[in-house]
Parts: C-alpha cells; structure tokens; sequence
C-alpha cells in the first residue's frame, strides 16, 4: 500500500493514499475501512494493474466503475463525465430550498444530466419531488439510465436548451452542472477530465459560458413565476454567472455561492413573478 501511494504520488495524483487504498478495495471486495482484514499472503498480483492504470492518470472511477455522490452509488465509465464532489454543495443547497418551498409534490429538471448524479439525489432526498433528467450525448445516456432504472426520474434524450417544452411554466426548480471550462483552458485541465471526461461535458465557447447562457433561457421557459433555478460554474466565473440571470431577463435574487473551500461554485436565481 504504501509503495502503490508512493508511486501514485509521484504520478502526481492528487489523492494517492485514497486511491491506493479504493483500488485495493475494489480488487479484495471489500470496503476500504476491512483492508485490515486482507492478509499479506492474499493480496492479489492484479492490484498493480490497477494502480498502474491509475499511474497513467485513468480515473479511479473508470477503473472501479462507480462512482459515489451524496448517499449514492453509481454506475460511470467511458463517455460520461465523473461526478465530482464539489457539485455535492450544489445539490446541498438545492436540496434545502425545495424543501423550503410550499409544494407538496414538487417539479425538478436536471439538465446535462449525465451519470443522472444530480437527478437522482434529489429524488432521493426530495422524496416526493418528480424529477426529469435530460442528456443530450447518447454515450453518456446509457449511464443516466442505467443509474436511473428502478428509480423515479423520467430520463429524456434531449438537447438542455430545447427540452421539455410540455413543462413549460410548470417547473419549481431546474438545476444543472453544465460544460463550462473555456475553449482556451484546455491545456490547463487535469489528465483524468480532459483525456477521458467527454468534451461535450467540459468545454462551452470561449469564455466557458454559452452553454450558461442557453440555459438561462431554458430555465426561463420552464419555471413558474417565483421558481428557482441552481447552476453550477467555474470557481473562476463567480460574479460572472449571476449577471445572465439579470432582472432584465426576468429574473431576482441572482447570487453566488460559495463550495466547501470556500469559492464561489454555483450561482442561484429565481424567476421573476408578475
């Protein structure tokens, strides 16, 4: 273990103790916390397969092929993009303001669902809430749905900024983590995301925001007066997100939140009412 993280270290991995210890894990069958219960004799020769692909900067959810988020497990692998933790904070929040609202059963759109993370914690921790998913990449389509099987999210095939016009001024909240790194950016971004994560989840124009910008015209369309709409960003756009959801849009309360290392990560918005 300790020669795995050593070397997983010097692959510049961010988290290599972690790493080492969830890949062994993954190749005994057991949680990291029963490591201990794995003697020396049965450590298992494929462990460094794994840590070498790890080495190589394959992310530890592509070799695992799960991926854990708020209280869930998922299912990920090539063609969609690894949920990270800090949208958890995101969720956090959206999470909160549903429950704050006075719906009994309450209408929440996920767009650029992906492996259906964001979806699917709100439906289990909203349980009450009808939550649809929508994911324009048919590759990253077959995890959303894969996750979502037995679940109650509708997933709809579809493109962020014309889906669900049948839910149009119907919606209490729409949340998404869509692509928002800058074109220009590309060199910049950690090996796991930029050789692996699909660019249509990354990338959004030149300046990371037209993707944004569509969505606020989405969420427009499809909240009631008075609903909320949670967007997650670059922690380098703060101040920059909410000035699209501007009051000329028909939006109030624009504002930037801050994740767990205290950088601004999300903006919020509510629809204007009448």
């Amino acid at each position: 273990m300790a020669q795995a993280t050593q070397r997983l270290a010097d692959a510049g991995v961010p988290s290599p103790r972690f790493d080492a210890e969830e890949l062994a894990a993954f190749v005994h069958g057991v949680k990291r916390g029963e490591l201990h219960n794995v003697k020396d004799a049965d450590f298992d020769a494929r462990y460094w397969e794994t840590v070498a692909r790890r080495e190589a900067r394959e992310p530890l959810q592509h070799i695992t092929g799960r991926a854990f988020f708020r209280y869930l497990e998922l299912q990920v692998g090539p063609g969609v993009f690894v949920p990270r933790p800090e949208t958890e904070s995101v969720v956090g929040w959206a999470i909160d303001a549903v429950r704050a609202m006075d719906v009994v059963e309450p209408l929440i759109v996920d767009l650029c669902s992906g492996s259906g993370a964001i979806a699917l914690a709100m439906a289990q921790e909203v349980p009450r809430s009808r939550v649809h998913a929508v994911e324009l990449s048919e590759d990253a389509l077959v995890w959303t749905r894969r996750n979502a099987e037995g679940s109650r999210v509708t997933v709809h095939h579809g493109d962020a900024l014309t889906a669900l016009p049948e839910l149009d001024g119907q919606v209490d909240l729409v949340i998404s983590n869509p692509p928002y790194i800058p074109l220009t950016e590309w060199e910049y971004v950690a090996p796991e995301a930029r050789d692996h994560d699909p660019d249509m989840a990354l990338f959004s124009g030149e300046d990371g925001l037209d993707v944004i910008r569509g969505i606020e015209r989405t969420a427009h369309r499809l909240l009631r007066p008075g609903g909320l709409v949670v967007i997650e960003h670059a922690d380098t756009q703060g101040g920059q997100v909410p000035w699209i959801f501007n009051e000329e849009a028909g939006w109030s309360d624009a504002a930037d939140h801050p994740d767990l290392n205290n950088r601004p990560r999300f903006a919020t918005a509510r629809k204007a009412l009448p």
